[in-house]
């Protein structure tokens, strides 16, 4: 870590910092660019400006975001000054990156509540006094007519059909919007702007992070490091965390939800997941992994372990204990929560068909999906497994009835 003086910063040594830096990225480019940088950087105390841009299309940060989140965080505590770009201009172009089609532009207020949304909870990361935050509107709306023709007149339609994702709707013979190629050269000259050291972004920025480079260049600038981190692998194990295919684990879900989701992945997603959203050091990452192999330790307490460490990350240590208390009563105990959510419904002639009634229970999202749950066998009443996705269940006398759909949802229905 910097240790600040007088008039400058003492940096670690360039190769201490190249681990650190590295430990789980997909590529950098170039390494001897950054080392060079690092170099410098230690010489003259001065630290390297990192940038990261989040364009605000959705409030809510899920674990998959954390993965670079958490490498900015490396850079804060090796000393650097961290840029974490809010994209309030261009999240109103919307990012094509793998988009089949053209992506429904955000209006200015959803955007800005997003954006604060997505701030406060980058901060259970980040560490708040040492990070600038700014907005690309700041300067891109500025720009003007003359500045973005200058900018288009800098690449070439050419270029930006190479990348796979317009070159795939193009061939399709599906539209491209004009707007969609000023997105990447509106990221490339937020890096301008900002004079950035290194940009970061997932393995499906790649593009638009490369672009920086070459539009710095344009500009008569250093070009800027790229740096990829992976897109990290859902609950599922297949497919990439998010949240429309329900593989997400959301930082501010309940404890108990973020401890059982970590729970169920698989042993093998376990190293990855340490490796990407915890600050475990190479060298423990490595003994770690020796030790599963050699028996020395199980995989059980090493998910427990982990599960812990996150939930009191982003809950706290008293209810990452909660949680695996609960967690341990419910899957080894076959008990049930401590905390039920509770709805009462007034009697009735009428039977509640079931369907409707676990949307109203908020165990299902819609009937389609409560009939599916049925269906894969996930549903129970009172212990006991629903087979009938069109059952009803009576309400004519008061009564109470315990509902579970998966491992970890419950609800009590009371009729009175």
């Amino acid at each position: 870590m910097a240790v600040k003086g007088d008039r400058s910063e003492t940096f670690l040594p360039v190769p201490e910092q190249m681990e650190r830096i590295g430990m789980g990225a997909v590529e950098i480019v170039r390494k001897e660019e950054l080392a060079k940088k690092l170099d410098r950087s230690r010489r003259d105390g001065v630290p390297l400006r990192i940038k990261v841009g989040f364009d605000p299309s959705a409030a809510d940060i899920h674990l998959g975001h954390t993965v670079l989140l958490r490498k900015m965080r490396h850079f804060q505590d090796l000393g650097h000054e961290v840029i974490f770009l809010i994209g309030d201009f261009t999240g109103r172009i919307g990012d094509p990156t793998g988009m089949s089609r053209t992506r429904p532009q955000l209006g200015l207020e959803q955007i800005k509540e997003n954006a604060r949304t997505y701030r406060k909870q980058a901060m259970k990361i980040l560490d708040r006094k040492r990070i600038r935050v700014v907005q690309n509107s700041r300067w891109l709306s500025k720009l003007g007519a003359d500045g973005f023709i200058d900018l288009a007149s800098r690449f070439t339609v050419a270029r930006m059909l190479e990348r796979d994702d317009f070159s795939k709707r193009y061939s399709g013979q599906q539209s491209i919007g004009i707007h969609e190629f000023l997105y990447p050269l509106a990221q490339a000259y937020d890096s301008v702007h900002l004079r950035a050291d290194v940009e970061m972004g997932g393995t499906d920025q790649t593009f638009n992070l490369l672009m920086g480079r070459e539009i710095m260049r344009s500009f008569g600038l250093d070009p800027q490091v790229v740096l990829t981190m992976p897109l990290l692998v859902g609950t599922d194990g297949v497919e990439k965390m998010s949240k429309s295919l329900g593989n997400f684990i959301g930082i501010e879900e309940p404890a108990r939800e973020i401890f059982g989701k970590i729970m169920s992945i698989s042993d093998d997603l376990m190293l990855r997941y340490y490796e990407l959203c915890t600050n475990i050091q190479p060298s423990e990452l490595a003994d770690l992994r020796k030790n599963l192999a050699s028996g020395r330790v199980h995989p059980k307490q090493t998910k427990e372990n982990l599960a812990k460490t996150l939930v009191a990350e982003f809950h706290g240590p008293r209810a990452a204990a909660a949680a695996a208390r609960e967690f341990e009563r419910i899957f080894v105990g076959k008990g049930k929560p401590d905390e039920v959510r509770e709805f009462v419904l007034p009697r009735s002639r009428e039977p509640i068909w079931l369907p409707g009634l676990l949307v109203r229970l908020d165990l299902a999202r819609s009937r389609g999906e409560a009939r599916r749950l049925v269906e894969q066998g996930g549903v129970y009443l009172d212990g006991r497994r629903i087979e009938d996705a069109e059952m009803e269940i009576s309400a004519s006398s008061p009564k109470e009835h315990l509902f579970r759909v998966g491992k970890r949802k419950f609800a009590r229905l009371v009729i009175h």
